[in-house]
């Protein structure tokens, strides 16, 4: 049983930057993001493979964030730069056992999510 906890969130104005880390309590395999807007269903966000030599966007954050981890210390990142009004949502770190599983599927494995507000 992986557990995910996340943290960085918070309230940024448009066109500003924050990052998110996601720490597991153990190894895991592939990781990904996922964020629920008000009203809206989860989505994806990105994904990275098990070394970080693979990582995979949702063309909405494509070019804007980037997806990064750290195995020593058992944590992924999300930076998230030029941000918008639309990506205000709850985001959620995800883990799963294989890279393909987020191309069409999420992992078992949820954290508890973290808030992030883009307002001016």
């Amino acid at each position: 049983q992986v557990q995910l906890v996340e943290s960085g969130g918070g309230l940024v104005q448009p066109g500003g930057s924050l990052r998110l880390s996601c720490a597991a309590s153990g190894r895991t395999a592939a990781m990904g993001w996922f964020r629920q807007a008000p009203g809206k269903e989860r989505e994806f966000v990105a994904a990275i493979s098990e070394i970080g030599v693979r990582t995979y966007y949702a063309d909405s954050v494509k070019g804007r964030f980037t997806i990064s981890r750290d195995n020593a210390k058992n944590t992924v990142y999300l930076q998230m730069n030029s941000l918008k009004r639309e990506d205000t949502a709850v985001y959620y770190c995800n883990a799963a056992n294989s890279f393909s599983t987020y191309y069409s599927g999420v992992g078992d494995y949820w954290g508890q999510g973290t808030q992030v507000t883009v307002s001016s």
